[in-house]
């Protein structure tokens, strides 16, 4: 036998041997990015056993509001149900914040994130849960929130030993103005992360819908407040006086032609005076007014620009008026901006949840804000809305902050059943990008 038949026969072999490995290899990783064993978390999450939890809990949030890093109570609970679970979690973090995590404690890691604190508002819905805190209420639905996440958690323990890579829960305090989002960053609990998933009630959407978009989906926000001083004296000899009052309505005349005529009309950008203080006799003019209000812009350069603006008419109108002004401008929070490639992992799996019919991926953009938003700027993010519509509200809805928010509870399950399958879908999708052979991060909670 020649030695060059010896050498092709041995070629040939290693060829079907090669063959043979790659088509092995290319079986046993579809078989582990199989995903059709979480296709039924709807379905638990509206069991019975799970669904009713889930409203107790609710309820008991609900009766006891806490307001921004207040939330003592609520995270005492929360520790509670992941003890129960047999969760490992992070506490205190960001005062009262939870940091729970599930899964292999390697990556990659997935964040699935509700905010915790309620408002300092009187709830005026009559029912048998009413918060027994006056003056105090989930009126946002953040009660909804950790309910939901902790239904999330329950479903995903569930399914632990399929979960390839590590799910962090993070029940965050004070998003309504604390900026909780940004304490939990600088906590570093949330390292090695590499997207995070929240939600928010939308008391105007049916049951079982949901609602977002790829891109700006939430303004960002910022607050002024200034005051304007002049020379007070009697309203009979304006003469001998400085008015501030008329300085300051021209502010704010001239703060509202920073959208009309200095903004793109299809760049939407709000300013809005929201307070007026000055005077306290109808003959007399003060010595100085104050006024406060908010602006809002979907983009950073729209919002540094109008941040710049406020400063400088409120300075110079009321200069104009030969008073004097001095002003103070928080930013407040950056604009909500989802993440592209995230938005088609959401839509994917919702509409394969939902239905396509149930699932409006070209939402309008809002021109609240949320301080989810800190997480985006580091993390990649992505926030969507899950209807909670109530049947009692055929003709008049109440929207989030108001007194008569009542919340329909069978959107509990929903909003649960679709973290826990955002979380598990994108550690299935992504176990992929780590290459054999890498060191793995890990977190020693687990």
């Amino acid at each position: 036998m020649s030695s060059s038949f010896k050498f092709k026969c041995f070629q040939y072999f290693f060829i079907i041997i090669f063959i043979l490995n790659v088509f092995a290899a290319t079986t046993i990783l579809s078989s582990s990015t199989d995903d059709s064993s979480f296709n039924n978390f709807l379905d638990i999450a509206k069991s019975p056993e799970v669904f009713d939890w889930m409203i107790n809990i609710r309820r008991k949030i609900h009766e006891n509001p806490e307001l921004a890093y207040q939330e003592f109570e609520t995270s005492e609970l929360i520790r509670s149900e992941l003890d129960k679970m047999g969760i490992s979690y992070k506490h205190p973090v960001a005062i009262t914040g939870v940091i729970g995590f599930i899964g292999t404690g390697f990556s990659p890691f997935v964040a699935l994130r509700a905010d915790m604190d309620a408002l300092p508002m009187q709830e005026m819905v009559e029912w048998e849960h009413k918060s027994k805190v006056a003056g105090k209420m989930h009126a946002c639905g953040h009660d909804a929130h950790v309910t939901m996440l902790l239904g999330a958690a329950k479903i995903l323990k569930q399914h632990e030993k399929e979960i390839q890579g590590t799910v962090v829960l993070v029940f965050q305090p004070a998003e309504e103005g604390g900026g909780g989002a940004k304490k939990i960053l600088d906590s570093g609990a949330l390292e090695n992360v590499t997207a995070i998933f929240g939600l928010h009630i939308a008391p105007d959407l049916p049951i079982g819908e949901v609602d977002s978009k790829s891109g700006p989906i939430l303004a960002g926000s910022g607050r002024f407040k200034a005051k304007i001083s002049g020379k007070g004296g009697h309203a009979a000899l304006p003469q001998h006086s400085i008015d501030p009052i008329l300085a300051a309505s021209n502010v704010i005349v001239s703060l509202q032609q920073l959208v009309s005529r200095e903004a793109d009309p299809l760049d939407s950008q709000v300013v809005t005076i929201a307070k007026f203080h000055g005077g306290s006799a109808f003959n007399v003019i003060p010595d100085y007014v104050t006024i406060g209000g908010t602006f809002r812009a979907f983009s950073k350069q729209s919002f540094n620009q109008l941040r710049q603006r406020i400063e400088q008419v409120i300075i110079g109108q009321a200069g104009v008026h030969r008073c004097n002004a001095t002003v103070d401008v928080k930013p407040g929070y950056p604009p909500t901006v989802n993440n592209g490639d995230l938005h088609e992992h959401f839509v994917k799996v919702a509409v394969k949840m939902l239905g396509i019919n149930k699932v409006d991926s070209f939402m309008t953009p809002i021109m609240a804000a949320e301080d989810f938003s800190f997480y985006q700027e580091v993390i990649p993010g992505y926030l969507f809305f899950l209807g909670v519509k109530n049947a009692e509200h055929e003709q008049f809805v109440p929207s989030l902050h108001s007194p008569y928010l009542k919340i329909n509870e069978d959107g509990l399950p929903y909003g649960a059943a679709l973290h826990a399958s955002l979380a598990a879908n994108y550690l299935l999708k992504h176990q992929q990008d780590i290459a054999p052979g890498v060191e793995r991060k890990y977190h020693d909670e687990l």
